[in-house]
């Protein structure tokens, strides 16, 4: 996939959108935040954006979603698997590449990334070991391994399995996957 950016667009200071895409995420979160308790004492089980913002470890992911878009899409129906990276994750990538790919410029990319995380159905642990790959919502495959009894989505290890919401499941990753 390639990145379109104009002479004007890389002469621009890259923090202030950087700011303003982190002030939306914290917005996003407080707010997840919000109904995730309120949903929590009606004994009620949360969607995969509210599940993921309860969970304190998907800031990064969960700011991208918001920056992409995908919010209303994975609040929806479902149900749908979800490769979760965390926030380490996120900090391991390349320097600038969550900065980069949160550039309103380059929205389409970051949506091909993040939707390369979503499987379409509820694929449980029990049901990924028997596979060796799974079409993504983004269009290509993840190869899935297993190996003395780890998992692995690509080249990430699945750290946590079968995190259920209402409208399918996590399984928490190690690393941030990446289309061809």
């Amino acid at each position: 996939m390639t990145v379109h950016t104009s002479a004007h667009a890389s002469a621009l200071p890259k923090v202030p959108t950087v700011l303003r895409w982190f002030a939306s995420g914290m917005l996003v979160l407080a707010l997840g935040a919000a109904l995730t308790s309120h949903a929590g004492h009606h004994g009620h089980m949360d969607d995969i954006v509210d599940t993921a913002v309860a969970a304190g470890q998907f800031e990064t992911l969960v700011a991208a979603v918001q920056a992409a878009g995908l919010v209303e899409t994975l609040k929806g129906e479902g149900p749908f698997t979800v490769f979760a990276p965390t926030d380490e994750a996120f900090a391991n990538l390349p320097a600038g590449t969550v900065e980069s790919l949160l550039e309103p410029e380059n929205i389409d990319q970051l949506r091909a990334v993040l939707t390369y995380h979503v499987v379409a159905g509820k694929v449980m642990a029990a049901d990924v070991v028997e596979l060796d790959s799974a079409t993504t919502v983004q269009g290509s495959d993840v190869t899935i391994s297993t190996m003395g009894g780890a998992v692995m989505i690509d080249h990430a290890n699945v750290v946590q399995a079968d995190i259920e919401t209402s409208n399918g499941v996590i399984h928490v990753i190690d690393a941030v996957i990446l289309p061809n």
